[in-house]
């Protein structure tokens, strides 16, 4: 069987300046430095349906937390034609803020997320600061309500959600995060959200400091090189670098990580 070749657009919609040593648990780089963060959602399609990859956070979100917001995620799906009701899946990497919300705007999407992520957004970890700050409750309560609403598909582990389209667990940076391995003209490519904000992270074992378990999220750089087509199909979740090395579309801060690397 022929397996669909997918475009994949990433689509910056905020940022924010951070200082290097805030993006490592590892002892602080001597050379410290300016190293800011930039926020995605990822476009999936393959000419018959569109996936979208997480769905970030809004204008009330950026302002209460201090990032500089760009644009709408959902809007921004107009520059190539699309409205919320041609959104028919949404894959959910992991329920933290800046990756689960929006879910209001897309009121008839089927939601794919990891069984474990649920129990954990709602389990007894969240009593802890340290666990529970990059999670808006109101996100998870919207999730939670498409539980009941019938239109959450729980995965557990690894899966295939449909042809050419697998979720891998990976845990780690939370209990439940999964990747996004998907086929494309140039191979496959892997999508690693947050198992690896930046290209650093994974290229020197030198994990984010909002973790959950250090040992996954070690073992999720591995696994991220396994299923990827080589280590430049693996594409970190907030690095500056994406938009810097692959083919811009349209001018916008958007690129298209189907296509080979420009730099």
């Amino acid at each position: 069987m022929m397996l669909p070749q997918y475009e994949i657009y990433a689509l910056r919609y905020a940022t924010v300046d951070r200082q290097r040593h805030e993006n490592f648990i590892t002892p602080p780089d001597p050379h410290d430095g300016p190293m800011p963060m930039d926020y995605y959602v990822w476009l999936l399609r393959d000419g018959k349906r569109h996936f979208l990859v997480d769905t970030g956070f809004n204008e009330a979100a950026a302002r209460e937390r201090r990032r500089q917001f760009l644009r709408c995620p959902i809007e921004a799906l107009s520059v190539f034609g699309l409205a919320p009701p041609d959104i028919n899946d949404v894959i959910i990497t992991h329920l933290h803020y800046d990756h689960a919300g929006n879910i209001r705007r897309l009121p008839h999407a089927r939601i794919h997320l990891q069984e474990s992520e649920m129990h954990y957004a709602c389990g007894c970890n969240m009593r802890f600061d340290l666990l529970r700050h990059a999670y808006a409750v109101e996100d998870v309560v919207d999730v939670l309500r498409g539980v009941h609403d019938k239109r959450v598909n729980f995965c557990h582990g690894n899966e295939e959600i449909a042809p050419g389209l697998q979720v891998l667990h990976i845990g780690g940076h939370t209990q439940g995060l999964q990747s996004v391995r998907v086929h494309t003209a140039r191979g496959w490519v892997v999508l690693a959200s947050d198992a690896s904000h930046y290209y650093d992270n994974m290229q020197n074992d030198a994990p984010f400091p909002i973790v959950f378990n250090v040992a996954d999220m070690l073992t999720g750089y591995e696994t991220l090189m396994r299923f990827a087509e080589s280590p430049e199909h693996v594409i970190p979740g907030h690095d500056p670098a994406v938009l810097a090395r692959y083919p811009k579309v349209n001018g916008q801060d958007i690129v298209a990580l189907h296509l080979p690397p420009t730099r």
